[in-house]
């Protein structure tokens, strides 16, 4: 895991109305993303993933779509990307996303009542997109395996009150304008 605490820790931050934000590869594809990085969180992340009988990656677009399709390519489980855009698709669900600075409406498509998936997103921070995927996934009736997020920002998020374990790579805090390891190991 030294590239990516390496990474964390030589990562720029930015403030968006009052919200402090590390800038990274994974998170935002700036700086450019190398190889050697991707191919650690990728082993990372099936080492610590539930994917026994998953029949789907689920994630949201746009910056968890290289994570999942590296997962994706290292176990032959299908990608499904929760798009910001509507194709009005038969079965399409949408959902409303809240971040720390943002919030928009997502649309899910292929993922149908009895599916096993498995959600990943590159960072979770305040919850919110994680918690409107994991709400609209149990609308379908979909049944999420585990849910797995590459980063995790230290503080309250909107999934510390429901019944979803989120199993991260790395926790970090943001602290005097720099990025502080909370725990290099993450949670699960």
């Amino acid at each position: 895991m030294d590239r990516l605490k390496q990474s964390l820790l030589d990562a720029p931050i930015i403030e968006k109305e009052g919200y402090h934000y590390f800038v990274h590869p994974i998170s935002d594809g700036v700086p450019m993303l190398e190889p050697e990085l991707l191919r650690e969180i990728t082993i990372r992340l099936i080492r610590k993933a539930d994917l026994d009988d998953v029949d789907k990656i689920v994630t949201p677009a746009a910056m968890g779509i290289h994570i999942s399709t590296a997962l994706s390519l290292m176990t032959d489980v299908p990608l499904v990307v929760i798009r910001k855009r509507e194709y009005g698709l038969e079965g399409e669900v949408a959902l409303t996303q809240q971040t720390g600075y943002s919030e928009s409406e997502m649309f899910i498509n292929d993922v149908e009542e009895g599916d096993r998936v498995v959600v990943l997103d590159d960072v979770l921070s305040t919850g919110g997109t994680l918690r409107a995927i994991t709400d609209a996934l149990e609308h379908i009736g979909a049944d999420v395996a585990d849910v797995l997020a590459v980063i995790k920002k230290a503080g309250p998020n909107d999934l510390d009150e429901s019944d979803v374990d989120v199993k991260t790579l790395i926790n970090v805090d943001v602290v005097d304008g720099e990025v502080v390891i909370a725990d290099e190991h993450g949670d699960g």
